[in-house]
């Protein structure tokens, strides 16, 4: 298998600073997952190192096994009903003003963890009413009622990520939809107060064409909110990188979706859908 040398502008620094030492004591005391671990996110030092951390909830086994992806893919175990209230304990302690929460994919629940999700919420903000709540769902199968539970529950940030061009669905994305997706963003644009985010990641073979219509799909859905970062081979399983896209490219890929009319924009070689993402609140 080949594997392709990384340029030089994706060397990562590695936090190991108090703050980043703060932040997994807390995780390891509530026994938290977060997606910054789970999915091996190049970022996850500097975020800890700032005190920001991504909460995974549901557990870290998921029920789909898209090929990009190095979430253990699986048989979950039963939900942590203690895991709403320790969550929101943790992002008090940690003093949050932004908090990001996410999950594996439950195709094996009856909802989906739609209820266990709207749970997390609330207990956070019941916790620390001051506090945002920005929420990465999974595509819950479509079901809108799902999509409508979470949209009441006092979020301030809906984000479903698209993930790549339409083609690769069904290659890299299996048992998702791209159609279904786009038809997530769009309902959930319908609630007042609400951002609407996405983002997708490139270096996978996509063409430029691709990628404009990728984007004009997302603005057309309600997408206001936008990031775009490089694909990462994690694991020798998974889909090899096609290719490294520069920062001036990345800065192109802005200026693109910013004529287009996307509002808040966060492109780079690094950038993953929660990355800064309290920045997105300004």
């Amino acid at each position: 298998m080949k594997i392709r040398r990384k340029p030089e502008w994706l060397k990562i620094k590695i936090g190991g600073g108090k703050g980043g030492s703060r932040v997994r004591q807390i995780l390891d005391k509530y026994k938290l997952n977060t997606v910054c671990d789970s999915a091996e996110c190049p970022n996850r030092g500097e975020c800890y190192e700032r005190r920001v951390a991504t909460f995974l909830i549901l557990g870290n086994i998921c029920t789909r096994g898209c090929t990009f992806c190095s979430v253990t893919s699986g048989t979950p175990e039963k939900i942590d009903e203690s895991e709403a209230e320790n969550l929101a304990y943790a992002a008090k302690e940690l003093n949050l003003k932004h908090v990001v929460i996410t999950s594996v994919t439950r195709d094996d629940l009856e909802d989906g963890g739609v209820n266990h999700f709207v749970k997390c919420v609330e207990n956070v903000l019941e916790n620390s009413p001051e506090t945002t709540v920005e929420v990465l769902t999974p595509d819950f199968k479509g079901d809108k009622n799902a999509i409508k539970k979470i949209c009441e529950s006092g979020i301030s940030v809906y984000n479903h990520n698209i993930e790549t061009v339409k083609r690769f669905y069904g290659v890299i994305r299996l048992g998702a939809d791209y159609d279904t997706s786009l038809d997530i963003l769009k309902y959930a644009s319908g609630f007042e107060g609400i951002i609407i985010k996405s983002g997708f990641m490139v270096g996978l073979g996509e063409t430029k064409e691709e990628i404009n219509d990728l984007m004009d799909d997302l603005f057309i859905h309600g997408v206001r909110s936008l990031t775009i970062g490089q694909y990462l081979q994690p694991r020798r399983v998974n889909v090899e990188v096609e290719k490294y896209y520069s920062p001036e490219e990345f800065a192109e890929l802005e200026e693109l979706a910013r004529k287009k009319g996307f509002i808040y924009i966060n492109s780079g070689p690094l950038v993953r859908s929660s990355y800064h993402a309290e920045e997105f609140q300004d």
